[in-house]
C-alpha cells in the first residue's frame, strides 16, 4: 500500500493514507450520531496520534467539497455526515483496523461526554481586585441547581486549575461537599477514596 499522508506526530499503527483519514472522519461522524465542530474532529484524531494535523484539515476540506459532510452553518459550525458519506462508511469501514475504529469512537464519546458535563455544570472565572472568583454550578436538570459556589483564588493559574478539576468530575465535587456538610463518615470515607482514585 502506498502511504501518501504526512506522518509527523502519528503513532505506529496510525493512519498514513489520505483516503483512510477521510474514511475515519466519516466513520466517527456516522458512529457518534452527533454533529462535531472542526476543532473537535481534529482534537479526537490528533490528540490520539491517529493522523497528522495538516492531513486532517486537508481531509475535512475534501469531504466538505465532495459533500460527504456538511456544516449546520451555525456560529460554532458543526459538521454532520451526508448520505454519500454514510455510504462510504458502510462500504469501506472494515478496511480500517478495528483498533483504530475503537480508539476513535472511544475518544469521540469521551469528548462528547466532556462537552455535556461542561455545558451542564458551569465554571465561570471572574476577575476580582486581588485575584479571581470561580463560580461553579452543578445542574440537577430542569432548571435545578444542586450546588452553586463562588471560590476565591489569588491568580489565574489557580482559577483555571479549579475550573478544569471542577468540570472534570462535578459528581466527585458534589459528593465531597455533601459528605463534609452532613458529617456522614461513610460518605467522607467514600469521597476520600474517590479523590485518591482520581489523583
Amino acid at each position: 500500500m502506498k502511504f501518501d499522508a504526512f506522518t509527523a506526530g502519528v503513532d505506529l499503527g496510525g493512519l498514513r493514507t489520505k483516503d483512510d483519514i477521510k474514511l475515519l472522519i466519516c466513520y466517527m461522524l456516522s458512529s457518534v450520531k452527533q454533529p462535531l465542530t472542526k476543532d473537535e474532529i481534529v482534537s479526537v484524531l490528533q490528540e490520539n496520534n491517529l493522523a497528522n494535523y495538516f492531513e486532517i484539515n486537508d481531509a475535512l476540506s475534501d469531504l466538505i467539497e465532495n459533500n460527504n459532510i456538511v456544516s449546520n452553518n451555525t456560529e460554532d459550525s458543526k459538521f454532520t455526515i451526508t448520505k454519500s458519506g454514510k455510504l462510504i462508511t458502510t462500504q469501506l469501514e472494515t478496511s480500517l483496523p478495528i483498533s483504530i475504529r475503537e480508539k476513535t469512537l472511544s475518544a469521540a464519546v469521551n469528548l462528547l461526554a466532556k462537552i455535556k458535563r461542561e455545558n451542564e455544570n458551569t465554571a465561570i472565572i471572574k476577575k476580582a481586585d486581588n485575584g479571581y472568583y470561580v463560580s461553579c454550578n452543578i445542574s440537577g436538570g430542569n432548571n435545578l441547581n444542586l450546588l452553586a459556589i463562588d471560590l476565591f483564588v489569588p491568580d489565574s493559574k489557580q482559577a483555571e486549575l479549579v475550573k478544569r478539576n471542577f468540570q472534570g468530575d462535578p459528581n466527585l465535587i458534589y459528593s465531597c461537599m455533601l459528605a463534609l456538610l452532613t458529617h456522614n463518615s461513610d460518605l467522607v470515607k467514600e469521597a476520600l477514596e474517590n479523590i485518591n482514585a482520581h489523583s
